[in-house]
């Protein structure tokens, strides 16, 4: 007899966010792309806003139309609406007007999901003005332009809603060589702690998600792969891999996107309806380590 434990099965319920409207920051692939499908699967529309263009200080490759685009069609082959935007997080008015946009196609708003973000590292004391200056600009005021071009709506509505904020394991715990990303991510964590004592009177719940390591391109360049083997001039994926594991407690490098979007659903639905103002890991312990 087999000393492996039995494979538990883990029945949800479907349509968890039937009929509901999200709003996604930084929707046009990775985590975003995952969030607005797997909302999507649950019975939500979407509002997909990503910039698509590069950022001046990020090194590896952007978002492009066609992603977007891509995320357009994963969305509708499930059978629901998708609008697509294309603005930047750091200017208020075009989240606004992605807002306004999408909320007069679908006709309401119930989920906020505020995941743009970037990643730049050096030492702090290499940290350029302008690195410094965009990664707050996109990693945190992103996040508050978010919530304040979508919170009036939540409110009129008087029907609650949910607002999520992509922050981190280093919204938790620092990591030698992202002070600016560190930093951003902390604040991140505040605005979502400041904005449940907010709008609780409203039953509008605000969470935070803080994943470890995640499959995206943002995990995999060469940036990301030097700062993990910076024994090697330049290191392959194959090289850096066995060392993503080591912030980690499980021995394994990174989760993967449908798990941080399944913690993500999980806040969306009426399941959580209860929730507001946590923290919620999905980071294989890397928060407790």
């Amino acid at each position: 007899m087999s000393s492996q434990p039995k494979r538990k099965v883990i029945k949800t319920v479907a349509g968890r966010v039937e009929d509901k409207v999200a709003f996604i920051t930084g929707a046009a692939r990775g985590q975003g792309r995952a969030h607005a499908v797997r909302l999507a699967e649950e019975g939500a529309d979407i509002i997909a806003f990503d910039a698509c263009a590069p950022i001046e200080t990020v090194d590896y490759a952007a978002s492009t139309p066609s992603d977007l685009a891509e995320t357009v069609r994963s969305v509708e082959a499930l059978g629901r609406k998708i609008v697509p935007v294309q603005g930047d997080v750091r200017n208020f008015e075009q989240v606004r007007q992605g807002v306004e946009e999408g909320v007069a196609a679908l006709g309401r708003l119930d989920v906020v999901v505020a995941n743009a973000g970037i990643l730049t590292m050096a030492p702090a004391h290499e940290w350029t003005e302008i690195q410094w200056q965009t990664m707050i600009d996109v990693n945190l005021t992103g996040v508050w332009h978010t919530a304040k071009a979508t919170i009036p709506t939540l409110i009129e509505q008087g029907e609650g809603g949910s607002i999520i904020a992509t922050s981190s394991t280093m919204g938790l715990k620092a990591a030698a060589g992202a002070i600016g990303y560190v930093a951003a991510k902390f604040g991140v964590t505040g605005i979502v702690k400041n904005l449940a004592h907010e709008l609780g009177p409203h039953r509008i719940r605000v969470n935070s998600l803080h994943p470890t390591n995640v499959a995206t391109e943002m995990l995999d360049n060469a940036m990301v792969r030097k700062a993990f083997r910076p024994d090697l001039e330049n290191p392959t994926f194959e090289d850096a891999v066995n060392s993503y594991s080591v912030v980690n407690i499980w021995d394994m490098p990174w989760v993967e996107t449908i798990d941080v979007a399944n913690a993500l659903l999980w806040l969306a639905s009426d399941e959580a309806r209860y929730v507001t103002g946590a923290a919620l890991p999905v980071d294989l312990g890397a928060s407790a380590k």
